[in-house]
């Protein structure tokens, strides 16, 4: 079976107003729930749109890449830059594992079997699902745990999310806030905004771990295709978080953890 290595960049011949209400809708459940909704984008890049699973991972990399810059001044004017600031060896210490997880994940990925990628895909949806309940349904606590314990937990945890962020092409808030709000007891909202400091720089060496593989090419291929969902995104995101409250976390988590454990059965038989 041809891996996507083999696979010609292909170009998305759908139509502007499609990618962009696509990339909106991605953006408003995201927004809702305070995160990108690359998780949900990527399903739909395979899905919908008809691209291999690596080259999906590849824009949506570069799409999450896009909307953690527009969205981090934002988040930090929400948040006082001091007391983020006051926090930056939490985000040293995971970034110690991410960059790492972050080259190693995009390693994994480009050598993949296109039909082993897609199953691996489909169990990493299954672990965003669980992280969406565990952090918006549960009173998250606190490891408490000595300082010796702290920082080699840090490490690991940090690669273990550049891997899967590397994997699935998201920035990995899903699963970075709560790790910072266990592992640092840091408050929740502070730990959204450390999350997107871990997420930049983690993000920018998996791209650049993929630039050096063939697959890249289906980012320049289709830059209008990924500017347009990317642009969509992010207007879809600023409605989502007007819209944030109006519905129920205790009917719209398990609604979106639903929609991922459904992508997820999708993926794993996909050829």
């Amino acid at each position: 079976m041809a891996t996507d290595r083999d696979l010609a960049p292909v170009r998305s011949a759908h139509s502007t107003p499609l990618v962009f209400g696509a990339g909106a809708g991605i953006g408003v459940l995201g927004g809702m729930i305070g995160l990108g909704g690359a998780e949900f984008r990527l399903p739909l890049l395979i899905g919908l749109f008809g691209f291999a699973a690596l080259s999906a991972i590849i824009l949506n990399k570069a799409m999450s890449l896009v909307v953690v810059l527009v969205a981090l001044p934002a988040r930090l004017t929400a948040v006082p830059a001091s007391e983020v600031a006051g926090h930056w060896p939490v985000a040293a210490n995971l970034l110690a594992g991410s960059l790492l997880g972050a080259w190693a994940g995009a390693t994994w990925a480009v050598r993949m079997r296109g039909s082993t990628l897609y199953k691996v895909l489909a169990a990493l949806m299954v672990l965003m699902a669980a992280a969406l309940l565990v952090t918006h349904t549960t009173a998250l606590g606190t490891l408490a745990l000595p300082l010796w314990a702290q920082v080699p937990s840090g490490v690991l945890a940090g690669f273990g999310i550049g891997v899967v962020a590397a994997i699935m092409g998201v920035a990995g808030g899903e699963l970075l806030i709560p790790t910072i709000v266990l592992l640092f007891a840091v408050d929740i909202k502070t730990a959204g905004s450390l999350s997107l400091l871990v997420s930049l720089p983690t993000m920018l060496v998996a791209f650049a771990r993929y630039s050096r593989d063939g697959s890249f090419s289906v980012l320049g291929t289709n830059l209008r295709f990924t500017m347009t969902m990317a642009a969509g995104s992010i207007a879809g995101a600023v409605l989502g978080g007007l819209l944030l409250g109006a519905f129920s976390d205790l009917i719209l988590i398990p609604a979106l953890a639903l929609l991922l454990l459904a992508s997820a059965v999708k993926l794993a038989r996909h050829d």
